[in-house]
This record gives structure tokens, C-alpha cells and sequence, in this order.
């Protein structure tokens, strides 16, 4: 995951706020506490969303708790602990791992390949934990790799494997925390499958000036025939990033939208239990804020996200 899937904080209860940190910081102490200092870089916002999810059909009550952090020192924060955070914890471990194996690899990064090196034995612990998991993710991330290295203009195809990582990852929460509910193990994974659509579209989306100067693959920008330069060959473009944007909007912006608006009712057929408010205000809210910054990015300044109300990334 990506870094999308974020509350809109303006809209949430100061409750709710506390309880979603109290996820995010979980995720935090376990990581550190199973893994040590250095995995916590891994940590995103998507997985306060993930174990929010999971846990969120599960009738115990959260246990917040109050406890010293070691970065931020000055302030206890809240803390949940429960199996949803720490499934959450360990996916944000594998899927930093293969993030790493491809810097790598593709880009030769010094730093990657130290951190494949030091972080080899606790992959490999992760893969003997979850087989199925490890296994799904890097056969969807084999097939993701190949499309983009063949230039697929096929957005759906290209959106297809990294929507199966994301499905799989939902579907072994869900095994792994409810073993005895085909159900739930279903919905999960639907609910999974259709985020991943939103992710992919939005990840290329906000990344086309950037991959257009890199010439890094964009499926939007073969799938809709990008008619500028890719990388600076040094010709005059027929047609600026902004051009392209603007070309493309409502393309965009049908697309997201109804994947926004079917993952909505994947996580409507859940018989949710708890934390009912944070669930929706980052699917109706966070989600929609950010696809609508997107959208209309270089457009405007009005950034709403939750770093955007005067909170420091808490991100280690």
C-alpha cells in the first residue's frame, strides 16, 4: 500500500482520533517490540486502516492504553494492541521487503541493497508465517513487473495483479483472524480487490509529471497516448503534463469514483462492530479528499489530508 488510505481529521470525533492513532501506534510498538528499531520505517497510515478493518468485525472492545514512545519521548501516547495490528504490522514487513528487492534491483539503491541484506532473515521468518501470503504477493508482483516492463496500455490489465496483492493480503487477515468464516474471508477479499483498483489508478494518477521527467512506466500515460516526451528527448512535446491532466479528468474521475463507490459497498456488507465512524470517514471522506486532490492536482492548494491540520507525520 501506498499511503492513500488516510482519515480526513476535521471530521472525526477527538474519540475516534485518539482510537485511530491508538491503531497506528500499535502497529508502531509491535513492530518495534517483535522486530526491533529499524523495520518501523515501514510503517504507513494504510495500516491503521488495515487493522482498523480486520478488527473491526471482532465484538471485543479496543483497551486503549498510555505509554512512552521512544521517538516521541515527551508525550505518552495511546496504544491498542490486538491481532488485527499485529497482521497489519507484519504486511507492511513483507510488502517493505519486495519494495526493497525492486530499488535493488532496478535502480542499484546502496541503501536497498543493505536493508535486503539486514532485513533477509526477517522476510524469511514473515514467509514461514505466512506461506500463502508471501507466495500470493510475489507471483501478482512477478505478473505486475512483467506488464510494466512490456509498457502494457492496458490499465485494467496493468491495475489487475497489484488489485490480486491487495485481495490476498485481505483475504489471509481475514483467515488469519477468522478461520472458521468463508463469509467474512470472502468479503474481505473483495473488499481488498476493489481498494487496489483505487490504489493503482491513484498512485499513477499522482505520479505522471514525475514518471513523464523519469520515464518511469504510467499506465495512464500509454493507455491514453501521452503525446509529449518521456524522459527529455529533447524534441518539442505536442502536449504538456497539465494538457495531458486535463484531457484525461474525466477519465479519472468516472474511474475513481466507482471504485470508491464499490468499495463502499463491500465494507457496507460487513456486520461491523466497532469503530464504525473512522471506517467511514476515511472511505467517504479521506478517500474521496484525496481522489478529488488528485484529480484536480496543480489545480489547487487545498490539501486536506491529515498531515494538512497541523499534525507532524508521525511516521518513524
Amino acid at each position: 500500500m501506498l499511503g492513500y488510505v488516510q482519515i480526513f481529521k476535521p471530521d472525526l470525533k477527538v474519540r475516534e482520533y485518539e482510537i485511530y492513532m491508538g491503531y497506528y501506534c500499535g502497529v508502531c510498538k509491535y513492530i518495534g517490540s517483535e522486530y526491533g528499531q529499524l523495520p518501523r520505517m515501514a510503517l504507513s497510515y494504510d495500516a491503521a486502516f488495515l487493522a482498523l478493518l480486520l478488527a473491526s468485525v471482532d465484538e471485543t472492545p479496543d483497551a486503549p492504553t498510555q505509554e512512552h514512545c521512544i521517538v516521541h519521548h515527551i508525550k505518552n501516547k495511546t496504544i491498542i494492541r490486538n491481532k488485527a495490528i499485529e497482521y497489519a504490522g507484519d504486511v507492511m514487513l513483507i510488502l517493505a521487503w519486495y519494495k526493497m528487492l525492486d530499488d535493488a534491483h532496478d535502480e542499484g539503491k546502496t541503501s536497498a541493497k543493505a536493508a535486503v541484506k539486514l532485513l533477509k532473515r526477517l522476510h524469511r521468518k514473515l514467509q514461514q508465517k505466512y506461506p500463502a501470503l508471501c507466495d500470493g504477493i510475489e507471483i501478482n508482483l512477478a505478473v505486475l513487473n512483467g506488464l510494466e516492463e512490456n509498457k502494457c496500455a492496458s490499465l485494467d490489465e496493468a491495475a489487475e495483479s497489484f488489485s490480486k496483492i491487495m485481495e490476498v493480503i485481505f483475504r489471509e487477515g481475514a483467515k488469519s483472524l477468522y478461520p472458521n468464516s468463508q463469509n467474512l474471508h470472502d468479503i474481505f477479499a473483495r473488499t481488498g480487490y476493489h481498494m487496489g483498483k483505487w490504489i493503482y489508478l491513484i498512485d499513477a494518477a499522482d505520479d505522471i509529471e514525475e514518471n513523464i521527467e523519469s520515464g518511469a512506466y504510467n499506465p495512464l500515460l500509454y493507455r491514453f497516448d501521452y503525446k509529449g516526451n518521456l524522459s527529455g528527448s529533447g524534441e518539442l512535446a505536442d502536449e504538456t503534463p497539465q494538457q495531458f491532466r486535463d484531457r484525461i479528468h474525466e477519465n479519472l474521475d468516472f474511474n475513481l469514483y466507482h471504485y470508491l463507490a464499490v468499495l463502499s459497498e463491500q465494507t457496507g456488507s460487513l456486520d461491523i462492530k466497532k469503530n464504525q465512524g473512522i471506517i467511514d470517514n476515511v472511505i467517504y471522506f479521506g478517500m474521496n479528499r484525496k481522489t478529488e486532490e488528485i484529480i484536480n492536482k496543480n489545480k489547487t492548494e487545498d490539501n486536506n489530508t491529515i498531515n494538512d491540520e497541523g499534525e507532524s507525520d508521525e511516521s518513524i
